[in-house]
């Protein structure tokens, strides 16, 4: 059974670029709870608030349910349910999930093969960030759901990632003159810059391409922001914050919220600006809620 190629084909709902990685987080929750007791079951009521948490942090702006991918994970061959009255789920209603006592595990295939294989584990899960998540957000959200990805493996597939950024992050930091787009910052070390990356605004997992018209240069912290849908970007090039976030100290209010309104610093004259295509994207399936209203100068 080739695991590794029903992973990167799990079936979503796609339109147009709209995000759906219920069953990536869902399948990567459970590898962390395999990785955590292999014989252990999951209860739909002992996980579904943890499931939540996951959607709404992870998922797209929009409100869903994790009793989606709980119960359609199943049509992949990686996931099972079973109830009371045997194997099968009851649907995709949380009453029903809930009464039944519907509980979910990893195929029996699936155990078996991880068992024999434990690298098998590394790989999927690492299958699953690439092509569900921007590397800003692996680290933090292995951390959410428990995962262990030390390996030799990992190693060599996060050095794989780096060398096919490399060129995409040069070109973007030099058409922003090695500034974050967002507040300016651009720090070094000798002739070094330090705290700066290459932002994919369309997220490479997701078709994004690896253009300066898709990139933005931004320092971690306003990284991490844009591809958490804390910040984004206008119709008029101007930093957009969202209203869901929340800050109440002054570092909070200088480094985020006094964005709200403000130009983006570059591109420098001849560097082509972001596309409206991938703002719209960001926008659309990342930005979280709507905008505040712009900082007075």
């Amino acid at each position: 059974m080739d695991w590794l190629e029903r992973t990167t084909k799990l079936r979503q709902w796609t339109r147009s670029g709209t995000r759906a990685p219920h069953k990536p987080l869902l399948l990567l929750y459970a590898l962390g709870r395999f990785q955590e007791d292999a014989d252990g079951e999951l209860p739909f009521s002992a996980v579904e608030d943890d499931l939540q948490r996951l959607l709404t942090e992870y998922g797209p702006p929009h409100r869903t349910t994790p009793a989606y991918p709980f119960h359609h994970l199943v049509s992949d061959g990686v996931w099972e349910v079973r109830t009371a009255r045997g194997p099968g789920s009851p649907g995709t209603g949380l009453r029903e999930l809930r009464e039944s006592g519907a509980t979910g595990r990893l195929a029996p295939e699936l155990r078996t093969d991880l068992r024999r294989d434990p690298d098998l584990l590394h790989r999927m899960a690492r299958s699953l960030l690439d092509l569900h998540f921007p590397p800003s957000l692996h680290s933090e959200l292995c951390e959410a759901i428990g995962l262990d990805l030390e390996s030799a493996e990992t190693d060599r597939l996060f050095a794989a990632r780096q060398r096919r950024d490399r060129r995409m992050r040069e070109l973007v930091l030099t058409a922003y003159e090695f500034q974050c787009a967002f507040c300016g910052y651009d720090g070094r070390i000798g002739a070094v810059s330090v705290g700066l990356e290459a932002a994919h605004v369309h997220w490479w997992a997701f078709g994004g391409p690896d253009r300066v018209d898709n990139g933005l240069c931004l320092c971690s912290l306003h990284h991490k922001l844009f591809d958490k849908g804390v910040l984004g970007v206008g119709d008029d090039h101007r930093v957009l914050v969202s209203q869901s976030f929340v800050g109440h100290s002054a570092a909070a209010r200088a480094q985020v919220t006094a964005l709200a309104g403000r130009p983006l610093t570059g591109p420098q004259p001849g560097a082509r600006r972001v596309a409206d295509d991938h703002r719209a994207w960001h926008f659309s399936e990342v930005f979280r809620g709507e905008p505040r209203p712009s900082v007075p100068a």
